[in-house]
Parts: C-alpha cells; sequence; structure tokens
C-alpha cells in the first residue's frame, strides 16, 4: 500500500496519451472527462502520500513530471490547434525547459537536489490547469468565452514563476558551491 500513491502518478502519466489523443481528435468533453480523472487521482495520491506517511523520493518526482506532461501536452496541442495563444504556449514549454534544466544541473553539480515548489509555482499551475480546463469546456459545452484575460493571467504567472526559480536557485547554487568551497 505505501507505493500507492507512486502507483497513481504512474497511471496519471499514461493518461497525458488519451487527453492529448482526445484534445487532437476535438473530443472536448471526452478530453474533460480525462483531465477530471487526471485530477481527481492527482489529489487522491497527494492525500494518500501525506495521510499515512507513504511520501518517498521517488514520488515527489513523479507526481511533478505527471502534472507537467499533462500540462505542457495538452498547451502544446491547444496551441497547435490554435486554442491557445502560441506565445503562452512557448512560455509554459520555456519555463518547464528551464525548470527540467536546472534540476538537473543542480543534481550534477550540488548532488543533493531536492524538489520544494514555491508558493508562486502552485498558483502557477492552478492557473495553466485552469486555463486548459477552461479551453476544454469553452469548447465542450459550446460557451464561446474570450479566452484573453485566462490565457494573460496564467502568462505572467508562468513568467513571474520561471524568473522565480531562476534567482531563487541561483542564489541557492552559489551559497551552496561556497559552502562546498569552504569546506573542500
Amino acid at each position: 500500500m505505501r507505493h500507492l500513491p507512486n502507483l497513481i502518478s504512474v497511471l496519471r502519466i499514461a493518461l497525458v496519451a488519451p487527453l492529448v489523443a482526445t484534445i487532437v481528435r476535438e473530443q472536448y468533453m471526452a478530453a474533460l472527462a480525462i483531465a477530471f480523472i487526471a485530477g481527481v487521482s492527482d489529489g487522491v495520491d497527494g492525500y494518500l502520500a501525506r495521510r499515512f506517511h507513504w511520501q518517498s523520493r521517488l514520488g515527489s518526482f513523479l507526481d511533478p513530471v505527471a502534472d507537467k506532461l499533462m500540462l505542457v501536452g495538452c498547451m502544446l496541442v491547444l496551441g497547435w490547434l490554435h486554442e491557445a495563444p502560441r506565445w503562452l504556449v512557448a512560455l509554459v514549454v520555456l519555463r518547464d525547459a528551464v525548470i527540467a534544466l536546472g534540476a538537473l544541473a543542480w543534481h550534477r553539480v550540488l548532488r543533493n537536489f531536492e524538489a520544494r515548489p514555491s508558493w508562486l509555482s502552485k498558483l502557477t499551475t492552478v492557473a495553466q490547469i485552469v486555463f486548459v480546463l477552461w479551453v476544454l469546456a469553452d469548447h465542450a459545452f459550446g460557451w464561446r468565452t474570450p479566452m484573453t484575460i485566462p490565457a494573460w493571467i496564467a502568462g505572467a504567472l508562468t513568467a513571474a514563476s520561471g524568473l522565480d526559480y531562476v534567482v531563487r536557485w541561483g542564489r541557492l547554487a552559489r551559497r551552496e558551491l561556497k559552502r562546498k568551497g569552504a569546506s573542500a
């Protein structure tokens, strides 16, 4: 049972392909259903991990990877279908690439990388999720609402969060490198 949250995260990763495929085929109601299942399972795995102290290093990696694969996959497809502005898609992909490359560099150089998202990063993820769900719901239910304001909110938070990661991790890395240099 201890590995149940990790299994749920792996299942969320497996949902990325069907979610992206339903969006490509413009089956927005099915895409919403898959996104709903993914969202509920994300909450369940987090709850189980915290409630029963089933947190693991693997889980701290799998959970954000599942979120990022799902969000980036959805944003790329929505951009390709012209349902999301290309600048927003590029910003989301760039931010996640910077985070991934920064985490990899941190781990290779300093060896003690541990992902701890900031409140701004969590808020950004929520804004991106809301944007994707809003676009899917807009098409599924035929609302035809303007997406300009939600896109700008998601974009502004994505840019701010990306800069926050660069500044925060840069400071931490310099501090850690100085500490390691002083102890050598």
